[in-house]
């Protein structure tokens, strides 16, 4: 596999090995992110407040999708906007982790994707964003180029995958989202939502998941999945509900655990098995990011 990191109108190929390009595209953020421990969220009135514990790592939704994929030996191609800061090179260093996946980055001039996450040891987090990076109204032609062969196509949340959106639906491809937080009218997700047949999301944004759930399926989707921390997660699909537990496991840090959870199911999928072994495979492989302090074990410094 290769990694392309791609300037405006320039592309660097850092070729390793046969090229053989990856039929499943992962489009959406990759981020370099400050993780601050708390033993509570901050209340809102002025005060002071001691960390337990701080790290500066990668962050990014399809970052940590591409990362626990390549855990479960599924390449992928990450198609992100990364900065010309260096913030940016970080960030690309950081997906060297993920083994034998393209990185189809296209440098945009100006600050990389950050943010500031206040986590706690029950889950919580409070995620600030202090800065995205500049995007263009058009897509990155070489990505375009990548979902027109892809057979799965993954569009998270943002400016890479809202751009992709038109090119994905006409690829043919399946395609899949996650609305993270949705809570059902947020117009941002509605196009997402409604392109995918594959939508998953947590219970943060709703107090009726299950309502939530039937509503995306009778707007199209094939299958639903609604994670719910340490209760586990349900899945909806034409033939029934589907609901499996949160695997045991030492909880360092819930950050990436959605998009491992995500990767697990995936990665079952491609392998044939049915809704039922999807979850618990999510499930099994959610335990790898809890057992980490970053997006996932791969980034390590102990391997």
């Amino acid at each position: 596999m290769w990694t392309a990191a791609r300037d405006e109108g320039e592309v660097t190929d850092g070729r390793v090995g046969r090229m053989n390009t990856p039929r499943i595209v992962v489009a959406g953020p990759a981020a370099w992110n400050t993780m601050v421990l708390l033993d509570r969220l901050p209340e809102p009135r002025p005060h002071a407040v001691f960390a337990r514990g701080s790290v500066r790592t990668l962050g990014g939704t399809s970052a940590g999708k591409v990362l626990h994929l390549a855990d479960l030996g599924v390449v992928a191609t990450l198609v992100a906007d990364v900065g010309t800061d260096p913030e940016g090179d970080l960030i690309l260093a950081a997906l060297r982790h993920a083994l034998g996946a393209e990185v189809l980055a296209r440098r945009v001039a100006g600050p990389s994707e950050q943010h500031l996450n206040l986590m706690t040891d029950a889950g919580e987090r409070l995620s600030i964003y202090l800065a995205l990076p500049g995007t263009s109204p058009e897509p990155d032609p070489a990505a375009v180029s990548r979902v027109a062969t892809a057979e799965h196509v993954v569009l998270d949340l943002g400016a890479v995958g809202r751009n992709l959106l038109p090119a994905a639906v006409a690829s043919g491809a399946t395609l899949w989202t996650d609305l993270h937080d949705y809570d059902g009218v947020a117009e941002f997700h509605q196009p997402f939502a409604d392109a995918c047949s594959y939508v998953f999301l947590n219970d943060d944004g709703t107090d009726d998941h299950r309502e939530l759930m039937t509503s995306l399926l009778e707007r199209g989707a094939s299958t639903v999945v609604c994670t719910l921390g340490a209760r586990g997660a349900v899945a909806r699909t034409a033939e029934g509900w589907f609901e499996c537990p949160a695997e045991r496991a030492e909880v360092l840090d819930t950050n990436g655990a959605g998009d491992a959870f995500f990767a697990g199911f995936f990665g079952a999928h491609l392998s044939g098995a049915g809704t039922a072994e999807c979850l618990r495979a999510g499930a099994r492989q959610a335990t790898r990011a809890l057992g980490s302090r970053h997006l996932s074990p791969l980034l390590d410094e102990d391997g």
